[in-house]
């Protein structure tokens, strides 16, 4: 697999990083949303906050008018939350402990052991979307999150946990992917749902809880939050000319503040 993989790692800005703030974010970024969309951004909000105190001080509303286009941007509040309690109760560092990780705003079990791979060089396994889909096809079964998590642990090589994940991680984004290219597979000898001819339904379908299609966006509250949200990234605007349960919904999640009939980012 390291064979494989190492000549073949897809050139991303945050491989080339160990801060673990940089690579929080990123990951964080990544969630839901495609590496090629991440990367500006990334690169933007890096620039602009380039530290977790940095971020802290910054208005909710800047971080917001920063994020817009990624979408999710209850993610842009929960990573400002987390900047927060980086500096007020890890002296602004990152923590490299997996509940202290776990412990701040958005960050799960998933994004927490990232950060403790990618910026902190653990052996320690990430089972992302990908991930799932090739331990599952490779198992020749449909796998539960914490099947799937126990399966990636066991196959981590000692002083390999940042390329090995790296690696496989690529592996499911341009090899075995949802129309899988099982002739460029390195694993294709070893795959349970390869060898077998590759029966339906597919294993990797529903996987780990992370590989379910989304709804669609035309048409959805999310579209309708996302306008609002962009359009307050200009000024202000008039609560009449928008759906009630579309401001609530933002109001309620701390993404906008209504005063006297009129929006507003935080």
């Amino acid at each position: 697999m390291l064979a494989w993989g190492i000549p073949r790692l897809r050139d991303l800005p945050w491989r080339r990083t160990r801060d673990p703030w940089l690579v929080l974010v990123s990951e964080v970024m990544l969630q839901q949303t495609q590496a090629r969309r991440v990367i500006p951004k990334w690169e933007s909000f890096g620039a602009a906050y380039p530290t977790p105190r940095e971020c802290a001080a910054a208005p909710l509303g800047d971080v917001l008018r920063l994020w817009q286009g990624l979408g999710y941007p209850r993610r842009a509040r929960d990573l400002h939350g987390a900047a927060g309690l980086i500096a007020a109760r890890h002296e602004g560092e990152v923590p490299d402990d997996l509940d202290a990780l776990v412990a701040l705003p958005g960050v799960g079990a998933y994004t927490a052991r990232a950060v403790l791979a990618f910026a902190f060089g653990r052996d320690v396994a990430v089972v992302d979307t990908n991930i799932a889909r090739v331990l599952a096809r490779t198992a020749g079964a449909r796998l539960t999150r914490a099947a799937a998590q126990a399966s990636a642990d066991r196959l981590v090589p000692d002083g390999h946990g940042w390329v090995w994940n790296q690696a496989l991680m690529d592996l499911g984004a341009t090899v075995c992917r949802p129309l899988p290219r099982c002739g460029h597979c390195p694993l294709a000898a070893t795959c349970a749902w390869g060898s077998a001819g590759t029966p339906s339904p597919d294993p990797g379908e529903g996987s780990a809880g992370v590989s379910r299609r989304q709804r669609p966006y035309a048409g959805s509250d999310r579209q309708a939050r996302g306008a609002l949200l962009r359009a307050l990234t200009s000024g202000p605007v008039l609560r009449a000319a928008h759906r009630d349960d579309i401001v609530e919904s933002l109001v309620r999640d701390g993404l906008v503040v209504e005063r006297f009939g009129r929006l507003s980012l935080p």
